[in-house]
Formats: structure tokens, C-alpha cells, sequence
């Protein structure tokens, strides 16, 4: 069975978040300034998105995805959902549609921001390899700026078993390699 089949048993709604007139989508992936240097995996992440949204069958988003170290997302933890304490990924939907000077529609997402502080610890606290967790709290971004949201951290949530879902999809493809 295929899995986009069973998306919308999920809750997701792909009318409500993309602009099918425009097949394109603009992806900016940056470090914050608390990194020393960017990872050699960063080129990786916008072909890894590209093909999460092309799955999803999102088109015509804009969107950004920050990596910075604890410090910088318990700031944002704190100053934002008023929980004084770093997190492994933040979603910031921005969810408003804007034409460009050459009259393509975009759908301006949002910003997701994951610390890869926290995305090793999660490795190693769920046994997983920190690959498998970055594409994991990029899909859970992904969800989360396509409007999905989780009440709580069980994997009886909707959206989680839709990230669990499409992380399977792509554990065989799309390789980052952050870890060895």
C-alpha cells in the first residue's frame, strides 16, 4: 500500500499549505553563529527536504531550517513556549501566501530550527544513528509547518505516526551521513 494514500487518514491537508501552480519550492538551510563551522552533511539537508515535500506532494514553499547548538534554542524555547530548557526542534509557522515579482505564489511556511546538541543526545537515548534522528526532526518540522500539531509525545499521535511513517520511507534513501 502506498503511503501517500493514508496521509489525510492523518489529519494532513495538503489544500490548506501548498500552491500547485508552483512546482518549485525555496529551501535556505543556515547554521547559527554558536556553530564553529557548518557541517560537511549541510549541502545535503535542501535535496533531503525537497524530496519530503515532494512526497507530501507540498509545492511552492518557502521555508528555513537554522541548526545552532542548545544554548541558542533554550533561548527560543524560553522566549516562545515559556519552557526554560533546549529542545530538539522548534517549528515557526509562518503559513501566508505572497506573489514575487515574476506573479509565482508562494506559500511562506515558516522556520524550523533544530539543535544538534539535543539530536545527539536523542540519538543515543532512542539507540538510533544520529541520521536517522536528523531526518526525523526534519519531517516532524516539515509536519508541524503543514499545520499538524501533537498534544503530547505518544506515539498513539497522529502526526507522529505519520513522521514514523514517512522516516521508514526514507531510511533506505536520501542519506545525510552525519554519523558513522
Amino acid at each position: 500500500m502506498s503511503t501517500v494514500a493514508t496521509y489525510e487518514s492523518f489529519g494532513f491537508n495538503r489544500e490548506t499549505c501548498s500552491i500547485p501552480s508552483n512546482t518549485q519550492n525555496l529551501i535556505e538551510i543556515s547554521c547559527h553563529e554558536d556553530m564553529a563551522e557548518d557541517p560537511q552533511w549541510l549541502p545535503k539537508i535542501e535535496g533531503f527536504l525537497e524530496t519530503v515535500l515532494k512526497k507530501l506532494q507540498l509545492s511552492g514553499w518557502e521555508l528555513s531550517v537554522l541548526f545552532c547548538k542548545d544554548d541558542f534554542i533554550q533561548e527560543l524555547n524560553k522566549n516562545y513556549r515559556q519552557l526554560d530548557m533546549p529542545t530538539d526542534v522548534l517549528s515557526f509557522n509562518s503559513g501566508s501566501i505572497y506573489q514575487d515579482e515574476d506573479e509565482l505564489e508562494w506559500f511562506s511556511a515558516g522556520d524550523i530550527v533544530i539543535s544538534l546538541d539535543t539530536l545527539a543526545k536523542n540519538a543515543v537515548e532512542f539507540d538510533v544513528s544520529q541520521d536517522q534522528e536528523l531526518k526525523r526532526l526534519l519531517i516532524h518540522g516539515v509536519l508541524h509547518l503543514s499545520g499538524m500539531d501533537h498534544s503530547d509525545n505518544s506515539p498513539e499521535q497522529p502526526m507522529l505516526q505519520l513522521q514514523e511513517i514517512l522516516l521508514q520511507d526514507f531510511m533506505a534513501e536520501s542519506d545525510i551521513i552525519i554519523s558513522k
